[in-house]
């Protein structure tokens, strides 16, 4: 995230830097503008993959990475071609391979791991697991997918209108250039993955404590981070202020709702107490 922020935010407004690096500096900023985003998102996905790996284990995993990367390819292709349901946009070089000529191999991966951590604290926090009911369920799938779309109202302005912008809006917005139909877009496919992922696990709960939820607070955390300094680098404030009361407040809310160890039952040994009775034996 660093190495891509100093390639966008420091070089390519001040192209006279890359003059004034070492040999190794400037094929450093090279790879940096060629394939940092890509290399951001993948290993962005492989994180969340692993950790789910380890603590959710690879059928939940899969269970909710799959609906994810194809629910959301499914919505990106439709945008890009049709203009629903974000808006009309189009995807620009920077991102990696395009499928179908319209949409980075690396958008969907975004979706699944920003999207993952998302419902597991939004899951965590709301005890879906501790205390199943219908609401709760709701209530996570609605909060995971508000957190993920709280994430773009920060990115979005920033990446469509950088010096080296990664999409653009054939249709600006009021929303700092960005459609309202845009938010529309992400509550409702970020929703739809999230209750195909819900029902996968139906029979499988997750009981997840605090110090479990560390990572998807990281990675959440560290994503809207590097949004933030997109953003504020290019004078966007309210964005930031809309995405830390809707987004960064749920998050952090949750983690600490989680309960920090997992409940212990002390038992006590039972005192044994053996009797034992007095026999005379009489000899003749």
């Amino acid at each position: 995230m660093v190495f891509g922020l100093v390639g966008i935010l420091l070089v390519v407004p001040n192209a006279e830097v890359i003059f004034h690096l070492s040999e190794i500096g400037q094929t450093a900023m090279q790879w940096s503008m060629a394939g940092g985003g890509v290399v951001y998102m993948i290993l962005g996905t492989a994180a969340v993959f692993l950790y789910g790996l380890r603590i959710l284990g690879l059928g939940r995993t899969l269970a909710f990475m799959l609906p994810a990367v194809l629910i959301s390819l499914s919505s990106e292709l439709l945008g890009t071609s049709t203009g629903f349901p974000f808006g009309h946009y189009s995807y620009l070089s920077g991102l990696g391979y395009k499928i179908a000529g319209l949409v980075p191999f690396t958008i969907p991966l975004s979706w699944f791991y920003v999207g993952c951590v998302s419902y597991l604290l939004a899951r965590a926090g709301l005890e879906v697991d501790k205390k199943p009911s219908l609401w709760r369920h709701i209530g996570a799938i609605s909060l995971g997918a508000l957190m993920l779309t709280s994430w773009d109202f920060v990115l979005d302005p920033a990446m469509s209108q950088t010096a080296l912008p990664f999409w653009y809006w054939q249709q600006p917005g009021a929303f700092f250039g960005m459609p309202y139909q845009n938010f529309a877009g992400w509550l409702g496919t970020g929703s739809v993955f999230m209750t195909v992922a819900a029902l996968l696990w139906k029979n499988n709960p997750i009981k997840l404590e605090r110090s479990q939820l560390n990572v998807p607070l990281v990675v959440y955390l560290s994503n809207f981070g590097f949004a933030t300094v997109m953003s504020l680098a290019a004078g966007f404030s309210i964005p930031v202020l809309l995405g830390l009361l809707l987004g960064v407040a749920p998050a952090v809310a949750f983690w600490l709702k989680a309960s920090a160890a997992p409940t212990q039952v002390t038992v006590e040994p039972a005192a044994q107490e053996v009797s034992v009775a007095s026999v005379k034996v009489a000899l003749k």
